[in-house]
């Protein structure tokens, strides 16, 4: 468990917090809350072969026509999902 803990805190400072100028600790906690809700459901993971710990496995998903860009945590990161 300490090596994921680990994984998941560089990533947490090299993504999030070292481009990041907080204001105060309420904004660092809604910056770390809004990015560990990204991890969690929509960042893909590459040992799970490009998808999120919360996809489901038995949906395989379908090539979109669009795609659309959504600003996570306040523009720090370009998050692209397909829509219908």
């Amino acid at each position: 468990m300490n090596a994921h803990s680990k994984r998941f805190i560089r990533t947490v400072r090299a993504v999030c917090t070292d481009r990041l100028l907080a204001r105060n600790e309420q904004h660092l906690r809604h910056v770390l809350a809004e990015y560990t809700s990204h991890y969690d459901t929509g960042r893909p993971h590459r040992a799970l072969q490009l998808r999120a710990p919360s996809d489901d496995t038995n949906v395989i998903p379908f090539p979109t026509q669009r795609i659309q860009r959504h600003d996570v945590p306040g523009g720090l990161i370009n998050d692209y999902q397909g829509t219908a």
